[in-house]
């Protein structure tokens, strides 16, 4: 696995692809945690009330933090969950179950098809058009009782044929968008579209239908304090913790360790050169390398072309043996410029390579 948290398909399986699917954990947990909780553990009649605020509180609270942290895929799926917690309250019938089982994935689906352009900003609105829409919709057909309904494709319950299609759309794309980076939030955002999924299925079933809502909630909510921390403590372009990160972990080390300030000779000059994309291949290529450092090492983006390496729990001349191997790695290293028109993808590179060789050239 790269510094930058991708993952190295060439090394699988490792412990760094382990590693990077740590994101996974945390909803798989959550979602584990309920079915053995709602199916093994009854609810005691005093918190009955539960099944129906409990759904409502914590998408409520994901909800209002998706607004404040300016994410708008968590915030559209948010606000697709309570939305089908409320219809679903307001109107129990079969149309409005089959219509939030096609709706709610859909959303999904669409909002992951843009990019992430945050919530708080003027195409918001659509959006917020598009729910209140489908809102209007669900009243109108709460009412409905056509034979349509009994076509294999809207057949229900459990979850439609075309719900669960339009689930396997959503689900497909949210694994399409946090591939291959993995960040909490992008798993986040898949592992709440299962607990929805979940739910769905268990519509019938009122316990288990309203522990699925919270642990869809639950899930978005921890994976937005998780993406919080990430952009505090960690550097986006290196993908190496940063110095905030490096303070905090000064402050719990004992009397023995070694700290190393690491220094790019000459950077100024060749960003003044080459100009500060280039520049920032070096200093992911310089992050990358010192990720690698042995000794237990740890690297830190500490600022500009600065970094450092902490060694806990090590000697002065242990260290140095391991700082003299990565500075000789680096300088050892030559680097081969990204012209601006290189391809993005190993399989374009491949054929544009293969495109260049002159007939009749030996292979």
């Amino acid at each position: 696995m790269s510094a930058s948290g991708r993952i190295d398909l060439k090394s699988w399986p490792d412990a760094d692809f382990f590693r990077a699917l740590r994101p996974a954990w945390v909803p798989a947990g959550i979602l584990v945690a309920t079915a053995f909780l709602a199916w093994l553990v009854p609810l005691p009649a005093t918190l009955a009330g539960l099944r129906t605020a409990g759904p409502f509180a914590l998408l409520l609270t994901g909800l209002g933090m998706a607004w404040r942290f300016n994410r708008g895929r968590s915030f559209v799926i948010l606000a697709s969950l309570l939305g089908a917690v409320a219809a679903y309250y307001e109107w129990p019938t079969k149309p409005v179950y089959v219509a939030l089982t096609v709706l709610v994935p859909l959303n999904a689906l669409l909002v992951m098809l843009y990019p992430e352009r945050g919530v708080r900003y003027r195409a918001a609105y659509g959006w917020l058009a598009l729910l209140a829409a489908e809102g209007i919709f669900l009243a109108w057909i709460s009412t409905a009782s056509g034979s349509l309904l009994e076509n294999v494709l809207f057949r229900s319950p459990p979850t439609p044929l075309v719900g669960r299609l339009a689930f396997a759309a959503a689900f497909a794309a949210a694994l399409w968008r946090a591939w291959p980076e993995l960040t909490a939030l992008q798993v986040g955002n898949a592992g709440a579209l299962v607990g929805y999924y979940i739910a769905a299925e268990w519509i019938a079933v009122p316990g288990i239908h309203a522990a699925f809502m919270c642990a869809a909630g639950a899930i978005l909510i921890v994976a937005l304090l998780e993406e919080s921390h990430r952009l505090a403590f960690r550097d986006p372009l290196t993908g190496l913790p940063g110095r905030r990160a490096l303070e905090e972990r000064l402050r719990t080390l004992g009397s023995r360790f070694v700290i190393a300030m690491v220094d790019v000779d000459h950077f100024k000059k060749f960003n003044d050169t080459h100009g500060h994309d280039i520049g920032d291949q070096v200093l992911k290529l310089v992050g990358a390398r010192l990720a690698g450092v042995g000794g237990g090492g740890i690297a830190y983006r500490y600022g500009g072309e600065e970094f450092s390496l902490l060694f806990p729990r090590a000697d002065l001349d242990d260290a140095l043996a391991h700082l003299e191997a990565i500075r000789a790695s680096i300088e050892g290293y030559r680097m081969a410029v990204r012209a601006p028109d290189r391809p993005k993808s190993a399989e374009d590179g491949a054929k544009r390579r293969a495109s260049s060789v002159p007939r009749g050239a030996p292979d």
